[in-house]
């Protein structure tokens, strides 16, 4: 597939050939509410620009389409997903999975198993607001953990039902984790923008059953 992708300054300074991560010892917590955290770690993941071309070429995207309300609709974004014995689209992707398994096992009380990928192709391309409750999330804490790859778009948060919204802008290997009660008590979306804007990947690791 191909797409144009403006790279960043700073994964210029690193080996453009060799997607790596940095240590995963300086994620900045912020408490939400309910429960509820994220935690932040901007650029954990290095040569991430050369990851978002071999990612855009190589992982076997879809496009689907949904029901809402009386009619079909097209997903506006690109998907795969990876289930927890599928062998990741890169090696770097793996490391990920199981460093984030080996910080956040003794809170979440398991490992992160599945990985799903979306491909946001230009500023029309997005997702509603919504959390992950298909499955356990629906009644359980757990933790979704997401690098952005690619040009940066915005994530915005805000408490279920409606309220403050909390705007992070994310790309070029940022780390996004959201934990506690943050599925089942706030929602999340990437909304759509009328801006010049690049494409992204997301890359979105969660626990078994969690969708």
């Amino acid at each position: 597939m191909s797409v144009a992708l403006q790279g960043s300054l700073l994964d210029a300074v690193g080996d453009a050939t060799a997607p790596a991560l940095r240590p995963l010892n300086r994620t900045e917590r912020s408490p939400l509410s309910q429960g509820a955290w994220i935690d932040l770690l901007p650029g954990w993941l290095t040569g991430a620009d050369l990851l978002f071309d071999q990612l855009a070429e190589h992982v076997p995207w879809r496009a689907e389409r949904r029901p809402m309300y009386d009619r079909v609709v097209d997903v506006p974004r690109l998907l795969s997903f990876y289930d927890e014995d599928d062998e990741l689209p890169h090696p770097v992707l793996a490391d990920a999975k199981s460093a984030l398994s080996r910080r956040y096992r003794a809170e979440l009380g398991e490992p992160f198993r599945t990985a799903g990928l979306c491909f946001y192709r230009d500023g029309k391309d997005s997702v509603a607001w919504h959390g992950d409750r298909i499955g356990r999330g629906d009644s359980e804490d757990t933790m979704v953990a997401i690098i952005s790859i690619g040009a940066p778009r915005d994530l915005l948060l805000r408490p279920r039902g409606g309220g403050r919204t909390l705007r992070h802008r994310l790309g070029h290997g940022d780390l996004l984790v959201m934990g506690g009660s943050c599925q089942r008590t706030w929602e999340h979306a990437v909304p759509k923008t009328a801006k010049p804007v690049g494409p992204r990947i997301s890359i979105q690791f969660r626990p078994r059953g969690v969708r």
